[in-house]
């Protein structure tokens, strides 16, 4: 199981929120790419980044903060969520040196362009799904709709996406331990790699994922920051540790 680092970049600094909400941030660095380095030199493999202001925008809006980061981590593939809802978009931020665009809002409410690109781009498109009590929630959170977490991801089974990033939001930020069990109970039930997102605190919880034996990855923000996980010990326990 990997495990990916979050930066979550607001006004150009790398914050974390409580279950989403924007006037609960706390700044953590305002140097997003002095951050992303301390987070490779201590063996990250991948960096998960997300364009928070982006994603009430519909557009991006942390552009120069993620193209530091790019720059400071050179051989590190990043993903990165918030603000991507067209193909020129799209486009742009691979052209950039970006591993992989997480899609999320318009997997709802444009599907057929999630299909579109993981077509143009295999391996590099992943599907965002952030979900409130197991419903899909959209436009950075602010708009829950009817539609089931499961069911969105199961609609693209099919669609050549290289993940699925699920979020518990009530999880997210709060230091209160990941949804184990509705993270298990997707990753079975889609063919695609599922990786967890939201309230992963301690290296217990990374222990949890990983021993449900179908979750491909894990997503930690906060508690790397606090310091209530130490990365480079929570990739030797997951058996990642750079030789």
């Amino acid at each position: 199981m990997i495990l990916y680092p979050a930066i979550d970049l607001k006004d150009g600094q790398a914050v974390r929120l409580v279950h989403g909400e924007m006037d609960r941030a706390t700044v953590f660095n305002d140097d997003p790419a002095a951050q992303a380095r301390a987070f490779v030199a201590a063996g990250a493999e991948w960096l998960h980044l997300v364009d928070l202001n982006g994603a009430f925008a519909g557009q991006p809006v942390n552009g120069a903060a993620v193209e530091a980061i790019l720059a400071a981590c050179p051989g590190t593939p990043a993903q990165l969520g918030g603000g991507i809802r067209d193909m020129a978009t799209i486009e742009g931020w691979l052209s950039r040196g970006l591993a992989r665009v997480i899609l999320g809002t318009v997997a709802v409410e444009n599907p057929g362009l999630v299909r579109e690109a993981a077509r143009a781009f295999p391996g590099q498109v992943a599907v965002g799904i952030d979900a409130r009590e197991g419903r899909v929630a959209t436009r950075g959170w602010a708009e829950v709709t009817d539609v089931t977490a499961t069911g969105l991801a199961q609609s693209f089974e099919d669609a050549g996406v290289a993940a699925i990033i699920y979020t518990d939001i009530l999880r997210d930020g709060a230091m209160g331990g990941p949804n184990v069990a509705a993270t298990e109970a997707l990753a079975p039930a889609v063919g695609v790699p599922v990786i967890a997102s939201g309230g992963v605190s301690s290296l217990d919880d990374l222990v949890a994922l990983r021993d449900t034996g179908v979750i491909a990855g894990a997503i930690s923000g906060r508690a790397l920051y606090d310091g209530a996980l130490d990365l480079t010990q929570a990739l030797a326990a997951l058996g990642r540790a750079r030789a």
